[in-house]
């Protein structure tokens, strides 16, 4: 077992565990060819972010990608955990606490003081785990427009 970097090749099973996260997590469909490309975006320009990958048998079982936003009143970046999946016979495994962890090792190697995510209102099971791993909820609600 171990956790990596994604690279090209992961690009389509990482696409593939996002729209299961989709339907999972927010019951909605998406399409594979723009999610693919999204992917492969991240993995070929780090400014995007990067994607991390739990690898078991040289299988990805556990997923989340990192993204960034600069904080002027922090005058730091912060990270944003997003696209958080673990395959199914895997859950309660301890796949996301390593994937955590890593992360947390990773944003203390940079300078990163803040990890936020956000999480759809209606899931529940991902909230706990959050809770669970010491996150709390802030007071910020989001607010967003489709142009």
């Amino acid at each position: 077992m171990m956790i990596r970097k994604a690279n090209k090749e992961d690009a389509e099973k990482i696409a593939n565990n996002n729209l299961l996260l989709a339907f999972e997590s927010e019951n909605i469909s998406i399409e594979y060819k723009t999610v693919y490309n999204g992917v492969k975006n991240v993995i070929e320009d780090n400014t995007k972010g990067f994607y991390l990958v739990f690898e078991k048998n040289n299988k990805i079982i556990g997923q989340s990608m990192i993204t960034y936003e600069w904080s002027d009143w922090n005058n730091m970046f912060i990270w944003w955990i997003q696209s958080v999946y673990v395959d199914k016979s895997y859950r309660k495994r301890g796949v996301f606490n390593n994937l955590i962890n890593h992360i947390k090792i990773m944003a203390k190697q940079n300078s990163i003081k803040i990890l936020k995510l956000y999480v759809h209102k209606n899931n529940k099971n991902a909230k706990k785990v959050y809770e669970r791993i010491g996150m709390s909820k802030k007071l910020y609600d989001i607010f967003q427009i489709d142009l």
